[in-house]
């Protein structure tokens, strides 16, 4: 990762906090042999919420693995897209070895255990990719591939401890170069951005005692009050999720 560019992205991460929640709750899978996929994810384990059926051109079915917020959703009618084109979809356990063989114990073929010498994420083409768990067994570090009948792709991916952004350099859960990429969204960057969020809010507060000044002195305001200051979200609640 040491030659590699680390890019920054800021608009979207340090403009003041208030935006509604937008939680991802599904991904539609897109199948050709629909009672085939729901032999094939029912024996993973996974919970039956619906099985829809209306007329002869429309079927939702809906499971949810253990412990998951998200579900998907495949059927009759309900995508477009190519059956097996979904791919890269990530099941985050805290153990990949006990998991792994619980799947092969359903019958599951699944690959074997690797890890990305890069250290942040993988590359989908499989460059980088070695062979057995991470050695340290980092958290993020280790993963596992298998498909549905259709080849929608999975990815099992160990996660025994979340990295926020006030993680420290060395610290020995995660591997070097993710804490780096992390901490480069902080330092020296991330600081002047998160200076120009707050000089943002600044701005917007001031307006707000602009206005209120102008209307207890009888005079119609001249700055918009654009809205409250909401504050930053504390790094220590920023969670990196891949």
């Amino acid at each position: 990762m040491s030659n590699a560019q680390i890019r920054s992205e800021p608009v979207v991460e340090t403009l003041p906090t208030g935006t509604v929640d937008m939680k991802l709750e599904v991904v539609v899978l897109p199948v050709s042999d629909v009672d085939r996929a729901k032999r094939f994810y029912g024996s993973l384990g996974w919970r039956l919420d619906i099985d829809f059926v209306a007329g002869d051109d429309f079927r939702v079915i809906q499971f949810t693995p253990p412990g998951s917020g998200c579900s998907i959703i495949f059927g009759k009618n309900v995508t477009a897209t190519a059956p097996g084109s979904a791919q890269g979809l990530h099941l985050v356990v805290s153990d990949i070895e006990v998991t792994r063989n619980e799947l092969l114990r359903r019958g599951v073929e699944i690959s074997g255990l690797f890890h990305e010498a890069g250290g942040v994420f993988h590359h989908g083409d499989g460059e980088g990719r070695l062979s057995g768990p991470n050695p340290q067994r980092r958290s993020y570090a280790s993963y596992a591939s298998f498909s549905d009948p259709d080849g929608n792709g999975w990815l099992l991916q160990e996660v025994t401890a979340r990295l926020t952004g006030d993680a420290e350099a060395g610290d020995s859960r995660f591997t070097n170069e993710l804490v780096a990429a992390v901490r480069r969204m902080i330092t020296p960057a991330g600081t002047n951005l998160r200076r120009g969020a707050r000089r943002l809010q600044l701005h917007l507060r001031r307006n707000e005692l602009d206005e209120g000044t102008a209307r207890l002195r009888g005079r119609p305001g001249q700055s918009p009050v654009l809205g409250p200051d909401r504050g930053e979200v504390p790094l220590a609640e920023r969670s990196f999720r891949g």
